[in-house]
């Protein structure tokens, strides 16, 4: 009984040290390139998107040689990683409705303020698919972020840890790789203290996600559950009361007000019935807690 407890604990320590190296990893990999320019230009963009594509091979690697071989005689790297068939369809579809449930508010004041209106603009379209912000911030940041700090650190924490355990550790190391940003903004002119607030805030907010987003990866067993919803989050953004509270109509203002409260009721209402693992065929690590 002792030995167990001490190999749990091995377990756990490299499980956890995996981790934080991966997170430490990917980070560094962004800073590489010697670039005169700030984050938003084309070069450094185009940069990170080397840095991001060659973190998608190393990614791996942390499982494939952190993980025990006990567990990979039960199931390949593929499903480990959430890189499956079976269920699929399912692990597209449903985290994203859920999420944008969630968005029912915001998604209410675009229709009702007319920006849906562009999206169906063959200009607006154009100007997206070649834009590199466009690209990274839709496509390859949530690409890289959710292979890297979800289906490559949760198989991790998920064998040595209970899935709710698990789930509330494994956003921490995203939320404290966004104080990165407190360098970009130094050099952008921005004091370090203002810089640590916005920090501080997108730390709050990206480890709320990543929970949310670690859920998911738990739940369905799928990479793309998680990386639908950041592409989703990503193209919404953070969700701004500011211009339903300056409505002027009173009426309207109290149904968009009430929108918003609907679409957390049935966010928290549908978040267990719509990511319910077996219908997505999971059943990795789910002999260990039901959640």
């Amino acid at each position: 009984m002792v030995e167990t407890e001490e190999n749990t604990d091995f377990s756990r320590t490299t499980a956890i040290l995996s981790c934080f190296t991966l997170s430490v990893v990917y980070v560094a990999s962004l800073y590489i390139w010697n670039s005169p320019y700030h984050r938003e230009h084309n070069e450094t963009i185009k940069k990170r998107f080397l840095s991001a594509f060659i973190m998608m091979f190393v990614s791996p690697l942390f499982v494939y040689f952190g993980i025990s071989r006990s567990m990979l005689q039960k199931t390949t790297i593929w499903e480990l990683l959430g890189i499956k068939l079976v269920g699929l369809f399912q692990a597209a579809v449903l985290p994203l409705l859920l999420t944008m449930i969630l968005f029912l508010g915001p998604l209410s004041v675009q229709v009702l303020n007319g920006p849906w209106k562009l999206y169906a603009a063959p200009m607006h379209s154009t100007k997206n698919i070649r834009s590199l912000i466009w690209w990274r911030n839709r496509i390859v940041a949530p690409l890289s972020e959710e292979w890297t700090f979800r289906a490559c650190m949760l198989p991790l924490l998920l064998e040595c840890y209970k899935p709710t355990t698990a789930i509330f550790i494994c956003p921490l190391f995203f939320g404290v790789a966004h104080f990165h940003h407190v360098i970009e903004m130094i050099r952008a002119g921005v004091n370090f203290q203002d810089a640590l607030k916005l920090c501080s805030f997108q730390f709050v907010y990206t480890t709320l996600f990543g929970a949310y987003a670690a859920f998911l990866f738990a739940k369905t067993g799928h990479y793309i559950a998680p990386f639908t919803a950041h592409a989703f989050c990503n193209h919404m953004g953070f969700p701004d009361l500011t211009e339903v509270l300056a409505c002027k109509d009173p009426a309207r203002r109290k149904i968009l007000l009430s929108l918003f409260f609907a679409g957390v009721i049935g966010w928290c209402s549908l978040l267990t019935p719509m990511t319910n693992p077996a219908w997505f065929s999971n059943k990795l690590f789910w002999h260990i807690d039901p959640l």
